[in-house]
C-alpha cells in the first residue's frame, strides 16, 4: 500500500473513532456473559416479525425476500422489534442472554449460484456473515434505533446481548459457479464531515453529507483499485487442509481479510468497539479457524482495553471429532484470550444422545479429558445444535431424547447455549444447517408448556441458585454404556446428576460415595423427565447415596445449595487476560465488604464489589501468568491465574530457511511473555510454509507488545517435543510503537 494512503487512513479511522466512541462506551451494559448464565442464539431473520415495514427496505431487490418461511435462502422477516416483542417468552424461559445475528449492513442483493443444466439459484446474506458496512444496521433488521431500543429492552428485563462479529471476510468476491468470476466482496463506510468524522443522524445511521445519493463510499475492494491488497485473495481452501490453507486462503470464495496489514487490523478494532459502544456485552467471533491467532489476540485486547472493560468473547474453531486440528483448537483460547464454542462437546453429545455412535462412557470420559485439555473449561460455550449443523432432531426425531441431551447440557460445565426452537421441538426442512434455519414464527408457536422449554426454565434457574453449576468441577460418580451420575461441585454447594439415556432399558444404580449431606433431596426438574427424590444416608465415616432405579430416558438433578459464610472464594474471571489498566471482572461468593485483591503481591485497585462480583483495574507490573486471590478479614481466597499482557498487542512477521525432518516444524521463543519467556512449552505457534517448491521457507505473524525491544531464537520441534536451538548469539527485534502496527521482518536463516 502507498505510504500516504497509509497514512492518511489511519488518520481517518482514529478521528471516526474518536466521534463514534463519544460518551460511556458500554452504557447500559449488564456486564460480561458467564456460567451463570443461559443463553439463547437467534438467527435475527428466523425469529420473529416485529415490523413488517423493513422486510423489503429501499433499494433491496424484491427477490431476496420470501417472509412464508419457505425458501431458507431468502429473508424471512425477523427484526430487531421481533426480538423485543418476545423478550417475555425468554424471560419466562430463563433466558439470561441473546446471541444475535451480525447487526450490520450486508451485501444486499440477488446472490447467484449457476446450475450445470443452465438454471440459477438465487441466495442473500440474511445470516449476517457478509458484512458489507460495520456502521450502519442491516436495513432488513431495522435501524441503529431500533437496535438500540432492543437493547435496552433486553437490559430492562435482566438479558444481556452478544452480536455476531465477522472479521475475517467480506462477501463472495468470486463466484465459484460461474468460473471465479469477479462478484462482490468489496467494503464500504459511511460519509464523513470536513474534519473526517463519521457523519450520522440523531438516531445513529449514516446520512448522504455530500448529497451524491448514498450514505455508503467504497473503502476496499478486492476485485477493484482501492485497497485490494485488505484482502488475501488467495483463491478457495479447497482441499488444502493446511493451518495456511485455513488462515490465509478464502472461506466459501468470501473475500478473506489481509489481517496481518496495519489498516486492516486498526478498521477492525474500531469496527468492534463502535459496537461496544452501543452497550452489548459480548462477542462470538465468526470464523476463528481461519482467523491469525497473532491478530485475534490483539483484536481482544483492543476491544476490551477501550472504556467499558472487559466483555465476553467466544468463537467458532469448527473441529470434527476425531480431528487433526484439536490440539490447535485447545490452546486456541490461551493464545487468543477467546473462548471457544465448544465443539468436542458438541460432537460428543451427537454421537452419544443422537446417532447413539458412542454411549456415555464416552461422555463420562469426555468431561474428564477436556478438564485437562482446556484451561477454563467453564468458559467454553457448549451446544447441542446450532446454525453450521443439523438440527438435533434431524438425526435423531425422539422428542424425549433431545429433552435428555438438553438437561445434560445444561448441567454441564461450561455456558449452555440454546440454539433457537431447540424448546419447540424444531427439525428443519432437512439436514443441512441451512435447513435448519427455519422462520420460527411460522414454524412453530412460540409454546411456554413443552417439555423443553420448562426443562431450560428449570435449569438457567439452579444455575442462578447454586454455584456448582456455574463454577464447580466434574466428578463421574458413575457410568456404564446408557447411565452417567456426575456431580457438580464449587466448595461445599453440589448438584449431582443422575441420566438414563435408554429408551428401551430401566436400570438400578448401587449405593454411591458422596460429600452430599445425609438427608432427602428432591428432584429439581419436578419430575419432568420422570425424576423422583434421592436419599443420602451415612455409611462409615462418610455418606452414600442410596441405591435408586432409573427408569428409560430419566434424568434427575438433586442440589445442595451450602451457605458458603463470608470468606471469599473465586469462581471465574473475565477476562483471564489483559493489560495494565483492564478492568476485569471476578466472580465469586464472599467478595463483598472490605476486600483487597492481589495480582501475586501487588495490590489492585477495586472499583465496585458485591457478594457475587468485584470490579477491580489490572495492576502495572512486569507480564506473565500471575496468581489473583482476594483477601478479606484475614481471609484469603483459592488463587486464580490470570495471563498479564506486556503491554498493548501488534503484530511482527518472522522469516526464515530452515530445511526440516519428516515430522519436525519451527517455532519462535524469546525473552517476553509473549514469546514464552524462554520455554519452548510456551512457543507460541508453528510456523507455515506453505510454499510447494521452497517448502523451507518458513513465516508467522506473531502477537508482541507494542514499542518493545526483546531477544529470541529459532527453534526446531518433533512430534515427540524434542527441542533443537539455533546456534548463534540471541536475534534482537523492537516491535513497532502503533497500535495495530506490524513489523515484517526480513528473511533469514537458521543459525
Amino acid at each position: 500500500m502507498n505510504k500516504h494512503l497509509f497514512r492518511t487512513m489511519k488518520t481517518f479511522s482514529f478521528i471516526a473513532f474518536t466521534l463514534t466512541a463519544s460518551g460511556s462506551y458500554a452504557a447500559g451494559s449488564l456486564g460480561p456473559i458467564t456460567a451463570k448464565d443461559t443463553v439463547y442464539q437467534i438467527l435475527t431473520d428466523r425469529f420473529y416479525d416485529g415490523a413488517p415495514t423493513n422486510n423489503i427496505p429501499a433499494g433491496s431487490p424484491s427477490q431476496i425476500f420470501d417472509g412464508t418461511g419457505s425458501d431458507m435462502k431468502l429473508y424471512q422477516g425477523g427484526d430487531f422489534k421481533g426480538i423485543v416483542a418476545q423478550i417475555p417468552y425468554l424471560k419466562n424461559m430463563g433466558i439470561t442472554a441473546v446471541w444475535i445475528s451480525a447487526p450490520y449492513a450486508n451485501r444486499d442483493e440477488t446472490i447467484i449460484d449457476h446450475q450445470t443444466d443452465g438454471s440459477q439459484v438465487i441466495w442473500s446474506s440474511y445470516h449476517g456473515y457478509h458484512v458489507s458496512n460495520y456502521y450502519r444496521t442491516n436495513s432488513h433488521f431495522g435501524t441503529m434505533q431500533d437496535f438500540s431500543d432492543m437493547v435496552e429492552a433486553l437490559h430492562a428485563n435482566g438479558i444481556k446481548v452478544v452480536i455476531d462479529f465477522v472479521s475475517n471476510h467480506t462477501s463472495r468476491w468470486q463466484n465459484p459457479t460461474n468460473g471465479n468470476t469477479p462478484e462482490n466482496g468489496r467494503l464500504y463506510e459511511p460519509d464523513r464531515d470536513a474534519n473526517n468524522h463519521f457523519v450520522f443522524d440523531a438516531g445513529g445511521d449514516p446520512v448522504d453529507l455530500n448529497n451524491d445519493g448514498s450514505s455508503d463510499n467504497l473503502i476496499a475492494d478486492p476485485n477493484g483499485t482501492l485497497n485490494p491488497d485488505w484482502f488475501h485473495r488467495k483463491g478457495d481452501r479447497g482441499s488444502d487442509s493446511s493451518r495456511f490453507g485455513y488462515r490465509y486462503r478464502d472461506l466459501g470464495s468470501l473475500a478473506d481479510f489481509t489481517q496481518e496489514l496495519p489498516a486492516v487490523a486498526q478498521y477492525l478494532e474500531e469496527a468492534a468497539i463502535f459496537w461496544k459502544g452501543k452497550g452489548i456485552d459480548g462477542y462470538r467471533h465468526d470464523a476463528t479457524l481461519h482467523m491469525n491467532p497473532a491478530f485475534a489476540k490483539g483484536f481482544r485486547d483492543a476491544i476490551d482495553s477501550a472504556p467499558g472493560g472487559a466483555v465476553t468473547h467466544f468463537g467458532e474453531f469448527f473441529i470434527g471429532k476425531p480431528d487433526p486440528k484439536y490440539a490447535e483448537y485447545t490452546s486456541f483460547p490461551t493464545r487468543t484470550n477467546i473462548n471457544n464454542l465448544d465443539f468436542e462437546f458438541f460432537r460428543t453429545m451427537t454421537n452419544v444422545f443422537a446417532n447413539g455412535s458412542e454411549d456415555m462412557n464416552t461422555l463420562a470420559n469426555f468431561y474428564q479429558y477436556t478438564a485437562n485439555d482446556y484451561r477454563y473449561e467453564n468458559q467454553t460455550v457448549t451446544f447441542i445444535d446450532n446454525h453450521d449443523v443439523p438440527r438435533f432432531l434431524r438425526i435423531n426425531s425422539d422428542h424425549r431424547s433431545l429433552d435428555v441431551a438438553l438437561a445434560t447440557s445444561l448441567v454441564s460445565r461450561g455456558v449452555p447455549n440454546i440454539y433457537y426452537g431447540t424448546e419447540q421441538y424444531v427439525n428443519g426442512h432437512d439436514a443441512s444447517e441451512n435447513g435448519g434455519r427455519v422462520f420460527l414464527q411460522v414454524d412453530k408457536p412460540f409454546s411456554q408448556t413443552t417439555a423443553a422449554y420448562k426443562i431450560i426454565q428449570k435449569l438457567s434457574a439452579l444455575r442462578q441458585e447454586n454455584d456448582a453449576l456455574a463454577y464447580g468441577l466434574t466428578n463421574v460418580l458413575y457410568s456404564t454404556a446408557d447411565v452417567l451420575v456426575l456431580s457438580r461441585k464449587f466448595y461445599d454447594k453440589e448438584v449431582v446428576v443422575a441420566i438414563n439415556r435408554s429408551p428401551f432399558n430401566a436400570y438400578t444404580v448401587p449405593d454411591l460415595a458422596t460429600s452430599l449431606p445425609t438427608g432427602s433431596y428432591a428432584d429439581k426438574l419436578a419430575g419432568e423427565l420422570s425424576g423422583d427424590s434421592a436419599t443420602v444416608i451415612s455409611a462409615g465415616t462418610g455418606q452414600k447415596i442410596a441405591s435408586f432405579q432409573l427408569s428409560q430416558q430419566e434424568v434427575n438433578v438433586w442440589s445442595y445449595n451450602a451457605d458458603l459464610g463470608t470468606a471469599p472464594h473465586i469462581g471465574d474471571m473475565v477476562s483471564v487476560a489483559g493489560r495494565a489498566g483492564n478492568e476485569v471482572t471476578i466472580l465469586g461468593t464472599g467478595l463483598d465488604g472490605a476486600v483487597q485483591v492481589y495480582f501475586d503481591t501487588v495490590q489492585a485497585q477495586v472499583n465496585s464489589n458485591s457478594g457475587t462480583e468485584i470490579n477491580v483495574t489490572v495492576p502495572g507490573m512486569a507480564g506473565g501468568e500471575k496468581i489473583v486471590t482476594v483477601k478479606k478479614a484475614g481471609v484469603t481466597s483459592n488463587n486464580f491465574s490470570f495471563n498479564l499482557l506486556s503491554d498493548d498487542q501488534n503484530q511482527m512477521i518472522f522469516h526464515v530457511q530452515k530445511s526440516t525432518a519428516l515430522g519436525q516444524k519451527v517455532y519462535l521463543v524469546g525473552s517476553i511473555p509473549e514469546l514464552g519467556s524462554w520455554d519452548p512449552a510456551k512457543a507460541v505457534d508453528a510456523f507455515h510454509n506453505p510454499d510447494p517448491v521452497e517448502w523451507y521457507n518458513w513465516f508467522l505473524p506473531v502477537s508482541v507488545p507494542k514499542a518493545t525491544s526483546f531477544e529470541y531464537k529459532y527453534i526446531l520441534k518433533d512430534d515427540q517435543g524434542n527441542v533443537i536451538w539455533e546456534g548463534g548469539a540471541n536475534r534482537t527485534a523492537t516491535s513497532s510503537a502503533d497500535a495495530a502496527g506490524v513489523v515484517d521482518l526480513p528473511q533469514t536463516y537458521f543459525q
